[in-house]
């Protein structure tokens, strides 16, 4: 289990001392819009072979490959997106995964889609929590029929309204020529 803390250097202690299947969830980047409501998940961790687009810094924009994931330094590596030294060699960029932006996934692995057949879609999930509400609708309405009484007494609750309305006018009519019949005696 993971404690919290709001100590700088224990975070960054934990970050740079993490054991290798938490620094694979750090590497995790957001799904396209696409992709997000066909495959019912907001953020995968990047694999290679997957497409990203980079959206923040010098080359926003640069959509490629993944070509290497680096769990130690935390970074990916882009077909194409190279830079050229000053001896003439060409290296590639390093980006990191909160940079960019998952475009198509490589789902030759059959666990990356077993964890994605684990997850639903949108979609379903809203039908699910529709039917868990008729559901509960439909208990609530079978255990008592209070709803149904309940629609007839605001009908009746008028008509006594009207007629206490009208009642108490009376009254104070009635009140009002007692007392003037009281000041004459």
């Amino acid at each position: 289990m993971q404690s919290t803390t709001t100590n700088p250097g224990k975070q960054r202690k934990k970050l740079f001392k993490a054991p290798a299947h938490l620094r694979h969830k750090h590497m995790a980047a957001p799904l396209s819009n696409e992709l997000a409501s066909s495959k019912g998940a907001k953020t995968l961790p990047i694999r290679k072979g997957d497409t990203v687009r980079i959206m923040r810094g010098d080359n926003k924009g640069f959509e490629g490959k993944v070509s290497r994931v680096d769990l130690k330094t935390y970074r990916i590596y882009l077909e194409g997106l190279t830079r050229e030294k000053v001896d003439g060699t060409n290296i590639f960029l390093a980006v990191h995964p909160s940079k960019v932006q998952i475009r198509n996934l490589n789902l030759d692995d059959k666990w990356r889609k077993n964890i994605l057949g684990r997850k639903t879609a949108p979609e379903k999930k809203d039908k699910k929590q529709k039917d868990k509400q008729a559901k509960k609708a439909e208990k609530s309405s079978a255990k008592t029929k209070a709803p149904v009484k309940e629609e007839d007494e605001p009908e009746i609750e008028e008509t006594f309204e009207d007629e206490e309305v009208d009642e108490p006018e009376e009254e104070t009519e009635e009140a009002s020529q007692d007392d003037d019949v009281g000041d004459e005696e």
